[in-house]
């Protein structure tokens, strides 16, 4: 114990609050990779925290509720893929729209929901490895979804770097009219994307009402598809640098409630901004002067691809 913070207890509560913004950031970061910008990460995440919840409690099954929230968020983004990859609408804008479309449809879909409770996700039987005092709590005592996570970031990372598939998704992001070009059919593959990095985001916002807050209330993501947004930036569009950026967040989150906790003599306000002054502050540091996350930006970014050009 320091100063009445138990170590083990914070690296555990650190890797629980880090998987919705773990998840959300490794979906946007493929979608972005693919060459598009897509800012509707919280509209994405709260349709998943809903549609999870819902799911959830009108089945009694927790796992069909994650895959409810991630249909939902994957359904938000086939409306932001059609809009932008179809209608050739402005990405950002688009984007900025849904996630007030979708905090706005999630509040209405949770009108009848509030003050129930969903069915548990527990933990993984790991038997006696579970027991240990320190190692039992950090690394044997999460439920499926924070090992998902982790996962998430390894794949992600094998796929963009080691694979065909990886390959012509960058090579879509970095260049899509030599992409298609070449053969590749620029706009599935971005609507692809896009679903996946929807998928994700749904299945982050529903751990959030499922695991994290088992409730549901409005606004209950709080920005972390924001903070999503920012952590692909942050990490220079590098998956485990993603995975560091989110630990650095969830570990800052987690540390100011516990220092609240243990009655530290510092104002409630500075503490529970801490997390979004922090990142604000890490964006600012990554994005000045030579910055190399700049640098590392797929080149078509944000840039609407049209096959007669």
């Amino acid at each position: 114990m320091f100063g009445g913070i138990d170590p083990g207890l914070l690296i555990a509560s650190l890797m629980v609050a880090s998987v919705p913004i773990i998840l959300a950031a490794i979906g946007e970061l493929v979608v972005e990779r693919a060459g598009v910008l897509n800012l509707g990460v919280e509209g994405m995440m709260i349709m998943g925290a809903v549609c999870g919840f819902i799911a959830s409690v009108q089945t009694g099954s927790a796992v069909l509720g994650f895959v409810g929230g991630a249909l939902g968020g994957a359904a938000l983004a086939l409306i932001f893929a059609v809009l932008t990859q179809f209608l050739l609408a402005n990405q950002v804008a688009s984007g900025l729209a849904l996630t007030l479309f979708g905090l706005g449809l999630s509040s209405l879909l949770g009108q009848g929901f509030v003050g129930i409770r969903p069915p548990a996700t527990e933990a993984l039987p790991f038997g006696p490895l579970a027991e240990s005092p320190f190692f039992g709590r950090v690394i044997f005592g999460h439920d499926w979804v924070v090992y998902l996570s982790i996962a998430s970031v390894a794949v992600a990372w094998w796929v963009l770097k080691s694979t065909r598939l990886g390959l012509i998704l960058r090579a879509v992001g970095e260049n899509h009219d030599a992409a298609h070009a070449l053969g590749y059919k620029v706009r599935r593959i971005r609507v692809l994307a896009i679903l996946f990095g929807g998928a994700m985001a749904g299945l982050g916002g529903a751990y959030v009402s499922l695991v994290r807050v088992p409730q549901w209330t409005d606004g209950i993501t709080a920005g972390a598809g924001w903070i999503a947004l920012a952590i692909v930036v942050f990490a220079a569009w590098r998956p485990w640098r993603a995975l560091i950026g989110a630990y650095l967040f969830g570990g800052i989150s987690v540390l100011q409630l516990n220092l609240q906790a243990a009655g530290a003599r510092i104002p409630v306000e500075y503490l529970s901004m801490s997390p979004y002054l922090i990142t604000i502050v890490v964006l600012v540091i990554m994005s000045s002067g030579k910055g190399k996350a700049a640098l590392n930006a797929p080149a078509n970014l944000g840039q609407t691809f049209h096959a007669s050009r």
